[in-house]
């Protein structure tokens, strides 16, 4: 999954602007004002994205490239490396998910 692909899903789904509220680096996403998905513009390596619990721990236990969410409240969040065991109809699947939890 390239930077644009990531950028333009998350664009498509929210009706609201990406914005870099913690640093100039750091894009998130959101929904009514809650984030949803959040990256590192420059450094493009994961993604945090929001998760129901059970299905977190689950997909933890199945793909390695996925793990508690940086930074994040790790009962809520995942974080999804990119361009490992994860493949992009995956990724674009929990984005979505991640959205729809809003």
């Amino acid at each position: 999954m390239t930077f644009g692909e990531f950028y333009d899903f998350c664009f498509a789904l929210s009706t609201e602007d990406a914005t870099t509220p913690f640093d100039k680096n750091t894009l998130v996403f959101k929904k009514k004002g809650k984030i949803f998905a959040l990256t590192n513009a420059e450094h493009f390596e994961f993604i945090n994205l929001k998760c129901d619990p059970d299905q977190a721990l689950y997909l933890r236990e199945n793909y390695q490239a996925i793990k508690p969410g940086y930074h994040m409240n790790k009962k809520h969040w995942n974080s999804v490396y990119l361009n490992q065991d994860v493949n992009d109809q995956v990724i674009f699947q929990l984005i979505e998910a991640s959205f729809n939890l809003i």
